[in-house]
């Protein structure tokens, strides 16, 4: 077997086809300014890091520490802090005794973070929606599947790298 037939059944060929569009679905999105429409469609003028606090709590369902909310969204718990006391001064999120340990808080959103998260999202939802609308629901539902074990075996692959 020669070199080229080796790189075909290693896959590099897919990947070689597939990098360039990661790459430029990224610029897409960045040069869309999606995320900047979706953050003002939730009617709060909040920054990224902000608004993932939010998320994060969000699709949490519950009260996070401030240490669960910088695990989840993969950063350092200083700079959630700073986000967090940003959020509160806003009214977006409040912080609560945690039941279990009276001495640790808890980070909750308010009323109105709960709408501004749900607006932000309802925006990037109707969106996508929008582009997948003429994709039969096969397609859609193998997307979702495989982007899920995409991102999946990528974390996992990074996580090796770290050690």
């Amino acid at each position: 077997m020669n070199e080229q037939e080796e790189q075909r059944n290693d896959g590099s060929d897919l990947l070689s086809e597939l990098l360039p569009r990661l790459t430029n679905l990224g610029a897409v999105l960045h040069r869309g300014h999606l995320i900047e429409r979706a953050l003002e469609a939730a009617g709060v003028p909040l920054e990224r890091p902000a608004m993932s606090v939010l998320i994060t709590v969000q699709l949490a369902g519950r009260p996070l520490r401030v240490g669960e909310v910088a695990a989840r969204m993969e950063v350092v718990g200083p700079h959630v802090t700073r986000l967090v006391n940003d959020l509160e001064k806003r009214g977006l999120v409040n912080r609560v005794a945690d039941e279990h340990d009276q001495r640790s808080r808890l980070v909750e959103l308010t009323p109105e973070g709960t709408a501004a998260t749900d607006r932000y999202l309802r925006f990037l939802l109707d969106w996508f929606a929008g582009v997948l609308s003429d994709w039969p629901e096969q397609d859609r539902q193998d997307l979702g599947r495989l982007l899920a074990r995409f991102a999946d075996d990528i974390a996992v692959h990074l996580a090796a790298l770290a050690d």
